[in-house]
């Protein structure tokens, strides 16, 4: 019979931190969007449904993957980040 696996103990102050930072840079690109592409979008979205639907899907992904790797730089640089 195997032993469990060696369960990495949570860090409420790292869990925090990180939402902390998440939270600023979420905000900082929902206000860069909303100010140099609102009205951009809002053209795509009127005339070609299918077009906005791709650029909102890159959009989220391009957004998710930007937080990551802002965010582990940061962490990274504060000698804050995952082991």
């Amino acid at each position: 019979m195997s032993s469990p696996s060696p369960r990495r103990d949570f860090s409420w102050k790292l869990f925090l931190g990180e939402l902390a930072v998440y939270a600023v840079l979420l905000f900082i690109y929902f206000q860069l969007v909303l100010h140099y592409w609102a009205n951009w979008l809002k053209d795509v979205f009127d005339h070609d449904k299918r077009s906005y639907a791709t650029v909102a899907i890159l959009l989220m992904v391009g957004q998710a993957v930007g937080l990551e790797m802002v965010s582990s730089i940061l962490f990274g640089l504060f000698k804050l980040g995952r082991k």
